[in-house]
């Protein structure tokens, strides 16, 4: 898909992997409409972007997604990437990071859906290198993550046998330099007794493995722009990326 004049929404873009994917589509031609709702004015890099940007918050409703399509004529992307890591609150964890994912493609649904008169498009949702394997630390968060896995590979086989003419895809980073990373052993909650596990990995990670934002979203760029594939999850570790093969159940 070339994005020239393709419309986009982008959910948790004001820092880290949302920001970054942000930048890359609307550097490529995309017009990402986003929403105050409760996040802080925050300057993209290259204020030149800035009259093109305004941001959309980890929740919003339905009514933004219809300002969006009503303003550009319909939606064309969608990323969910929204997320946070918190043991301690673990249904707001579930909340957003799998319920909202699932919340998120819904709505769009009726706008993306060419049975409804939809121009079709791409869904890609960020999970993680810990919905492919346990993490011991955060089993909620793996538990989202697993889910985010399971949801996308379940709505890109109803997309080609529905025909709704939509491509459902997955990013599934290792550790990245976010916020989100360097705070886990600040939200370990019951597990907390792991902190000095999670310390070292995190030092290890931060040595030898851990990468930039920019690295995530140019397998985002990948998977929306690359119109065969539906149903793929891209694994991004130490600035490697493979996809992922998943074993045959039925």
């Amino acid at each position: 898909m070339a994005l020239n004049g393709k419309t986009a929404v982008v959910t948790g873009a004001a820092l880290g992997i949302g920001r970054a994917i942000t930048e890359i589509l609307v550097k490529n031609g995309a017009k990402v409409k986003y929403y105050f709702i409760q996040i802080r004015q925050q300057k993209m890099k290259g204020g030149n972007f800035r009259d093109r940007l305004c941001f959309l918050c980890n929740t919003f409703a339905s009514s933004a997604l219809q300002t969006t399509a009503d303003t550009f004529g319909g939606i064309d992307i969608v990323c969910n990437n929204a997320g946070i890591l918190n043991e301690g609150e673990w249904e707001k964890t579930v909340s957003i990071n799998l319920l909202g994912v699932i919340r998120v493609t819904y709505l769009v649904l009726k706008h993306m859906n060419k049975l409804s008169g939809g121009r079709g498009g791409v869904v890609v949702n960020t999970a993680s290198m810990a919905g492919l394997g346990p993490f011991l630390t955060c089993p909620a968060y793996s538990a989202t993550k697993h889910g985010v896995v399971g949801f996308t590979r379940s709505m890109a086989l109803a997309s080609i046998v529905s025909d709704y003419g939509i491509h459902f895809n997955a990013v599934c980073p290792g550790f990245v330099q976010t916020d989100l990373m360097y705070n886990i052993p600040n939200n370990l909650g019951q597990f907390s007794h792991l902190d000095i596990a999670s310390r070292l990995l995190l030092l290890n990670c931060s040595l030898f493995f851990c990468f930039s934002p920019s690295v995530v979203a140019e397998c985002v760029l990948e998977l929306v722009t690359d119109e065969r594939k539906n149903g793929d999850h891209l694994l991004v570790k130490s600035n490697q990326k493979s996809y992922v093969t998943f074993p045959e159940v039925l």
